[in-house]
């Protein structure tokens, strides 16, 4: 049956009635949208328990910004973030992921538990693959053109969808290679990661071959991004509408996991479209 095991979790992808909901936790003083707002523990953890009530199956905690243009931070600074609030959070009964690149970083947060470790820069080094090879948390692998400091500033392909499902298949290889099961691996095609609109537009409608040519789960997170001001014409602050519309596209396509800002809007959302989508299928 396939499945995406991470950590103390096993999520079936199989039937399916919507996708699972990744709930955004961003303790960053600098993230596009809502940056500053989560830095202080108390607020963090806050909203970490508002999601999960409102329907959140994951909880993603990011400690450094990837927007355009970020500044990165140190390890030391990182986990100064992290710490205080995975020990809170660790056992709030839904899988714990972690935003993080950093090799260090990645096992000082499974040496405290956590499910997923989600790395925007695809698990490129040595040293990070080495980090996670030996536990059994889930692993997003993330594409990104160029780094976050200038990955918009003119990102080009010859062909968007096959440069992107290279770079996946061959990351998951690379993971075979060493030992570490498919099972655990999830895919991102890295909406707004060195992307133009056009680009972001043809990964989206290519979830089913991403998902078909690596055999691993899909996650899409499309929330309040450029694309959407783009397509809408409004700021980040105004983006519920379609980033719910983005996210209602991506589950309709196949995406088996959506990482979201706005989670009691995108689940209630999805339990609308799923209840529609069987009545619909049963009246065929």
């Amino acid at each position: 049956m396939p499945l995406w095991q991470c950590g103390r979790y096993t999520l079936s992808l199989t039937d399916l009635p919507r996708p699972y909901v990744m709930g955004i936790l961003n303790i960053t003083d600098d993230s596009f949208s809502d940056g500053g707002r989560f830095i202080e523990p108390a607020a963090a953890l806050a909203r970490a328990h508002a999601m999960i009530e409102a329907g959140a199956d994951i909880i993603d905690i990011g400690a450094e910004s990837t927007r355009p243009g970020a500044t990165p931070l140190s390890v030391c600074q990182e986990l100064c973030r992290l710490l205080p609030i995975v020990d809170a959070l660790i056992d709030c009964g839904v899988p714990i992921s972690i935003d993080t690149y950093k090799p260090y970083v990645m096992r000082e947060m499974l040496q405290m538990g956590v499910d997923i470790i989600n790395d925007v820069s695809g698990f490129q080094t040595p040293m990070a693959l080495d980090a996670v090879a030996d536990s059994d948390c889930g692993l997003c692998i993330m594409h990104m053109q160029g780094k976050p400091q200038t990955m918009q500033d003119a990102p080009e392909y010859a062909d968007v969808l096959a440069e992107v499902l290279r770079f996946l298949q061959c990351r998951i290889e690379c993971m075979r290679f060493i030992g570490i099961d498919t099972a655990r691996v999830c895919v991102d095609p890295g909406i707004g990661f060195g992307k133009n609109l056009q680009h972001n537009m043809t990964l989206l409608n290519a979830i089913q071959q991403l998902h078909q040519h690596t055999r691993a789960a899909v996650l899409i997170g499309a929330s309040r991004k450029r694309m959407i001001g783009e397509l809408t014409g409004k700021p980040v602050d105004q983006r519920m509408a379609g980033s719910l519309a983005t996210a209602l596209f991506a589950a309709a396509r196949g995406a088996h996991v959506l990482r979201v800002h706005d989670v009691a809007e995108t689940v209630d959302a999805l339990k609308v479209w799923s209840a529609l989508s069987i009545e619909s299928a049963q009246l065929r």
